[in-house]
């Protein structure tokens, strides 16, 4: 019976990493499939639709699969109180992600996007400074020159892990001093934002859904009124494709694996799990767009697969 019992803690411990796992990588392919999505939605070069109204629906996705999955399969809220110190935190944290996502926008008209792709890798610094600060969790040098790894990874790959054929290797960076303060806010921010919801999930005793349900319900109330606060003549729905749907539901189910990672990991798994993305960036541009790998990229996986190998591979 002893036997028996042993038997099945071990299929139930390998099951649950081997979910773990392919959640993980679930969430790697969304990250790294995101930018070719964007591009197969183009019309003439240009997207044709108004990306908060992405926003809005991809938050209201997420309300309704973490209000589904409360009623369905989260039996932990029987018994639970729930006031309103439990609700009100979202809202902030709601209001940083907004913010940021509109900050992504605006900051690119003072500087060129392979200035924003390059500079933008600053916030795994910040993230994991805030998790060291505020969430009170050391982090070893070995660990600290994984994540400035992960940083140089996503620097190479930026500066021209990928090339056009027909266009000329010859980069060029441009910034304002506008958007060098912009750019600095913006990865303290999406640290903040990060590591605060990080603090609340784990702080408060809620099954994972309902906090789902606060930090969405937010999330959508902020970025409609953000929408209705920059609505142009065009419809919520124009220029919406199939494709735009694909990104609705990929992005949703990817905020959705960050929660659970948040909850039950960290931050500092989100910052991996985004760089490994690049792995799938560069597969889907090379098989999509025929454009071709670059050192840098060969630079990039390097510093990745020793990063990765600092933080968890040696004890």
């Amino acid at each position: 019976m002893l036997m028996f019992s042993n038997v099945a803690a071990s299929a139930k411990w390998v099951l649950r990493r081997g979910s773990w796992g392919l959640m993980l990588l679930l969430s790697v392919v969304i990250y790294g499939s995101h930018a070719p999505l964007l591009t197969q939605c183009k019309v003439d070069g240009v997207i044709p639709f108004s990306s908060t109204s992405v926003v809005v629906l991809v938050e209201l996705t997420k309300l309704v699969f973490s209000l589904l999955f409360l009623l369905t399969w989260d039996r932990e809220l029987q018994g639970v109180a729930v006031s309103w110190h439990h609700v009100v935190p979202f809202a902030l944290s709601a209001l940083l992600y907004a913010a940021n996502n509109n900050l992504v926008v605006h900051m690119q008209l003072f500087m060129d996007p392979t200035t924003y792709q390059v500079l933008s890798n600053l916030k795994i610094v910040s993230t994991a400074l805030l998790y060291s600060l505020f969430l009170r969790q050391r982090l070893s040098m070995r660990q600290w020159l994984a994540l400035l790894l992960l940083v140089a990874a996503g620097v190479s790959y930026s500066c021209g892990g990928l090339q056009d054929p027909g266009s000329p290797s010859e980069m060029k960076l441009h910034i304002t001093l506008v958007g060098l303060v912009l750019i600095s806010v913006y990865c303290l921010i999406s640290g903040l934002s990060a590591v605060y919801t990080e603090a609340i999930l784990k702080t408060q005793a809620l099954p994972l859904s309902l906090q789902n349900l606060f930090l969405y319900f937010f999330g959508v109330l902020l970025n409609l009124i953000g929408y209705f606060w920059s609505s142009t003549e065009g419809g919520f729905l124009e220029g919406f494709s199939s494709w735009v749907l694909v990104i609705v539901i990929s992005q949703a189910l990817n905020g959705l694996i960050m929660s659970v990672v948040m909850k039950h990991s960290s931050n500092i798994t989100r910052l991996f799990i985004i760089s490994c993305s690049i792995l799938v960036n560069a597969l889907l541009s090379v098989t999509l767009f025929n454009l071709q790998l670059t050192l840098l990229f060969f630079i990039a996986v390097l510093c990745i697969g020793l990063a990765v190998h600092l933080y968890y591979g040696l004890r």
